[in-house]
């Protein structure tokens, strides 16, 4: 597996493109796998038997697993063997996402627990591993399907799809993997551009906090060229650096260095962990100089302004739920996105797998990420939501495609904004939270309408196209569109938090339908306007995207949908991802040139 592709990633994706070691192994496959449907067993001993076989990753309520069981479970055990390598200081156990809570065992000791579906979380087994043979791993994932207090995105809480919610997703649903680690090693990197200075911020933190003789070395690369090459002491276990580059001062220059959608730029980066003269650590990874601002109505991105035509992605796949059906499946969707004439998604209630993120740096893509919502208020929902996006923020804050961050959604999760004041806490509270973590991104407290704490005023508004050149339109005036319309029923801003010159985005809007034949009769489907033939479709699809494109009041937008999501069915692309119409029409209407 160390044969190395694009920016060091291996030809069998490594599942951490951020920090990736020559040497790791997969353990995705076939595992034991039961329901603990009465959840009545606390110990891998007492599962009686395993009834059933799944293919890991994909969650047992998806066809791919093997299992394609869609009732309620609300926990469940998956088991296998597996070899330790011949030759390790350490070994590190690593789980992508398992939703929602889970208990891992390595032959029968506790080595790990975790909460929360959608980030990763790993453990030090070495303790627990046996010195031959075969070693047991054991996991236990408990996820009530109606718990609402949890943060679950798109999953429905009712046994079958409805509305505009879907399957459930159950247990592990991205790679479990495994990699042999020295004593002392890099766990985690962090960077951070400061374009104004010409600067990259290297944040590198070890898991030995008392050695005084570390060293690291790093080399950054620009195709092939070197741009750094430094040493640094480790103190308590930590570096903290500005790395200065070279400024070649004209813009066309600058340019060359610069990460955009259109010429998304990544910086290699060659990291070694020293003991004196002893490499004991080696690790890969990139980074690029980009800039991303509010300045008065509209966005910048390096300094200039930046218009995003991003589409609504929910990231789900038919027989595969929200895990990819393989490991080309996340590269397509950002190619295909490209393709639509789009510069970005708005990644629409989950955190998505890493490699996704990988794929949006490599071949330039926007991201708006957005945490995946509860449906209660209370003070445990509150809490789950509040851990699970410092972690999200935290593994993803590297990543140069991430322009934006939106930790709610159309008030879900705090349905009382107006009237409840601890509704109101909740989003400033995460606003600042966020702000705190990353203070060099945009954010969004709530999309879509009821705005308080945030850097972009985030509209959705399925209206036919007449009615948004009406609202929006040159003719417009912004105190009618905050005082007087309301698109949804609900009001843009809450009370004491008038509109303060940001930037107006259109975060949501189209939601055309057109259901293949065969689907057309089913009583469920789901869309804001539906068409019966293709040329009206795309006469409709098309002036949408031709009024956002062009209403000033916008300095960004994105249309609802990339595919058809199950029963919703208002994707520009078929859930399999063949197009509905011509992909160079919908990228003239995106681009506005039809």
């Amino acid at each position: 597996m160390a044969d190395k592709t694009q920016h060091g990633l291996t030809a069998h994706q490594y599942p951490r493109p951020q920090l990736r070691r020559a040497k790791w192994t997969s353990l995705n496959g076939a595992w034991r796998f039961c329901f603990d449907t009465e959840v009545k067993w606390t110990q891998p001993s007492e599962v009686p038997d395993w009834p059933l076989t799944i293919n890991v990753p994909f969650a047992p309520e998806s066809e791919k697993s093997g299992i394609g069981d869609t009732g309620f479970h609300p926990a469940c055990w998956y088991e296998r063997e597996f070899e330790a390598p011949a030759d390790y200081d350490r070994l590190h156990l690593h789980f992508g996402a398992v939703d929602y809570q889970a208990c891992v065992w390595v032959n029968d000791q506790l080595v790990a627990k975790h909460e929360g579906g959608h980030t990763p979380f790993s453990a030090d087994i070495t303790s627990a591993l046996h010195k031959h043979g075969p070693q047991k791993l054991t996991v236990y994932a408990q996820d009530d399907p109606e718990d609402m207090e949890k943060p679950r995105g798109k999953q429905d809480w009712r046994r079958e799809p409805h509305g505009i919610w879907y399957p459930r997703t159950s247990g592990i649903w991205q790679t479990v993997w495994m990699e042999a680690l020295p004593k002392t090693h890099i766990h985690k990197l962090r960077w951070t551009p400061h374009l104004e200075r010409w600067e990259i911020g290297f944040e590198a933190f070890i898991n030995d906090l008392i050695s005084h003789d570390l060293r690291i070395s790093i080399k950054i690369t620009h195709a092939g060229a070197l741009l750094v090459e430094d040493n640094y002491l480790v103190l308590r276990g930590q570096v903290h650096r500005r790395i200065a580059l070279s400024d070649p001062g004209i813009d066309d220059y600058r340019n060359d260095l610069l990460w955009s959608p259109e010429r998304p730029t990544l910086l290699d980066a060659e990291i070694k962990l020293w003991r004196g003269d002893e490499l004991i650590d080696e690790v890969y990874s990139y980074t690029a100089l980009r800039s991303v601002a509010v300045h008065r109505d509209r966005l910048l991105l390096n300094g200039r302004p930046y218009e995003l035509r991003l589409v609504l992605d929910q990231g789900y796949w038919a027989d595969s739920l929200m895990s990819a059906p393989d490991e080309n499946a996340l590269r397509r969707d950002v190619e295909l996105v490209k393709e639509m004439g789009f510069n970005g998604v708005r990644k629409h209630q989950k955190i998505e797998d890493p490699l996704y993120l990988y794929w949006a740096d490599v071949l330039g893509l926007a991201v708006i990420e957005e945490m995946p919502s509860t449906y209660r208020f209370s003070n445990e929902s509150v809490r789950r939501q509040m851990t699970e996006w410092t972690e999200a923020i935290e593994r993803d804050f590297s990543h140069p495609c991430i322009l934006m961050w939106v930790p709610f959604n159309e008030s879900w999760g705090v349905p009382d904004l107006p009237a409840s004041p601890a509704h109101r806490n909740a989003v400033e509270a995460f606003y600042h939270l966020t702000k705190t973590l990353d203070q060099t991104r945009p954010v969004i407290g709530n999309d879509g309408w009821e705005a308080s704490a945030t850097d972009v005023i985030g509209i959705h508004d399925y209206s036919e196209a007449k009615d948004l050149q009406q609202r929006y339109g040159p003719a417009a005036k912004l105190d009618d569109l905050f005082d007087r319309r309301r698109p949804g029923g609900r009001v843009l801003t809450l009370d004491g938090y008038p509109h303060r010159g940001q930037p107006i985005f259109l975060t949501e809007f189209g939601g055309v339908a057109y259901a293949a034949p065969d689907k057309r009769h089913h009583a469920n489907i789901w869309g804001y306007a539906f068409c019966e033939e293709l040329p009206q479709f795309e006469e409709m699809c098309c002036q949408l995207l031709r009024t956002a494109q062009t209403t000033t009041m916008f300095s960004g937008f994105c249309y609802t949908q990339f595919t058809d999501t199950f029963q919703e069915v208002n994707g520009l692309l078929y859930a399999d991802r063949t197009p509905k119409i011509p992909m160079a029409t919908i990228a003239a209407a995106v681009r506005g040139t039809r």
